[in-house]
């Protein structure tokens, strides 16, 4: 029993070092980081898969077909008022260059400019997430989705953003999701 014990009292004590050293880890962070990083440290553990750990998905609505998910996103980004600066028809140049059909895939790319140069004034390893993306992708069978860079971590997983530059990038965010949700029940 003395010895139950005393294993006991060890563990409680690397619990208790392990939250106090990530505590420190994480003082002068963004008071979100820690959750943050927790929320994909369970969705790495939930699916092996460090991709899905870091992005924000979407199932389409049954009965969408992809033509009109397309046409919803692009719309609902106007409606958002976020530059479109560029499409990717992936899927389609994949099929081109097997010369056969290949599953649906576009990547979206929206952009506010200014926004986009406040961030990477504050830290140019920001222009690696530029443009912000979004992705409609058909899989294997036959479902679309909707993926994006799950953009807490550049938000609030370091140190605060200066006020202003906060409020810009939760904007970007607000309307990265609303894109994500309006065309994932096909609103115009």
């Amino acid at each position: 029993m003395t010895f139950v014990r005393s294993l006991l009292a060890i563990i409680g004590l690397l619990a208790i070092l392990a939250v106090a050293g990530t505590a420190w880890t994480f003082r002068g962070f963004d008071a979100q980081a820690a959750g943050v990083y927790w929320n994909m440290a369970k969705r790495l553990a939930e699916t092996g898969n460090a991709a899905e750990a870091t992005v924000w998905k979407r199932k389409v609505a049954d009965g969408l077909t992809f033509e009109e998910v397309d046409e919803s996103i692009q719309s609902v980004a106007l409606a958002e008022n976020i530059r479109d600066v560029g499409q990717l028809p992936l899927g389609d140049q994949v099929g081109l260059m097997q010369g056969s059909d290949w599953r649906k895939l576009q990547i979206y790319l929206y952009c506010n400019p200014l926004t986009a140069a406040k961030m990477v004034e504050h830290s140019e390893a920001y222009a690696a997430y530029l443009p912000c993306r979004v992705a409609l992708v058909e899989d294997d069978d036959g479902a679309l989705w909707i993926y994006s860079l799950d953009m807490d971590m550049m938000i609030h997983g370091g140190k605060p953003l200066p006020p202003d530059l906060l409020e810009e990038a939760l904007h970007v965010k607000e309307v990265i999701l609303a894109i994500m949700d309006g065309a994932a029940e096909g609103a115009f």
